[in-house]
């Protein structure tokens, strides 16, 4: 078992890196067996939250309208990060978002990881589903506040010290760090259809809207036709 790691959780707008941002950074490193530190902090996206993920994480815009943004919290973690290992639960999803929001200001971030989503499959197989609230549960491990950042990654670090405990002695190499890789899957450009169909709803509405019919992309035409939709 790792005696010292950063355990970490993000919460999105969504579920693509490339498309959609980071809310809420959420960590703490653990030294010696024990949190030594912790990050916390919301991230003020450039569009707004959907209900549908206030719902699911509590986090309103309301709550992002005064934290800072991308490039000023992002440095800041990294700086946090050093160069631990990352224990996460289903951290190359979090891994991902983290990637190419430091890409998008140059900055680097390749790391090792543990999994713990990867770990319970293997160990676990018996269970009807290997998430973080169920895996919790069986464990009884308390999450105070499921689908926040810091919670999830405080429940995340419980959980790989409980699976180390039990299963790492039988199969070691299951709990040995790996490189984190993530490669973007490049952006589909947006069909003729959603272009024209874009163009009409713009003089139609007669609103004024910054876009290039050349670059878009068919997920970012999808989200400025639904938001003229509403208007």
């Amino acid at each position: 078992m790792l005696k010292s790691y950063i355990a970490f959780d993000v919460e999105t707008t969504g579920l693509n890196p490339v498309e959609n941002e980071i809310i809420e950074i959420g960590a703490l490193k653990v030294r010696d067996g024990k949190v030594a530190d912790r990050f916390m902090e919301f991230i003020r996206p450039q569009s707004p939250i959907s209900a549908a993920i206030t719902d699911l994480t509590g986090i309103t815009n309301e709550m992002v309208a005064s934290a800072r943004t991308r490039s000023q919290v992002i440095p800041d973690f990294l700086d946090f990060c050093g160069d631990d290992v990352l224990v996460g639960h289903n951290v190359s999803f979090d891994y991902s978002f983290m990637k190419i929001s430091a890409s998008k200001d140059g900055l680097p971030f390749e790391k090792m990881g543990i999994d713990t989503l990867k770990i319970a499959k293997r160990v676990h197989k018996d269970l009807d589903s290997k998430s973080l609230g169920r895996l919790c549960a069986y464990y009884h491990i308390e999450n105070k506040a499921a689908h926040r950042a810091y919670h999830d990654a405080l429940a995340t670090a419980k959980l790989y010290q409980t699976l180390a405990h039990y299963f790492e002695e039988e199969d070691p190499k299951l709990f040995r760090p790996v490189q984190l890789v993530y490669k973007a899957k490049k952006p589909r450009p947006a069909t003729q259809k959603q272009i024209s169909f874009l163009s009409s709803l713009i003089r139609k509405k007669g609103v004024q809207m910054d876009w290039d019919p050349v670059t878009i992309t068919q997920s970012e035409a999808s989200r400025m036709i639904d938001e003229l939709l509403k208007v």
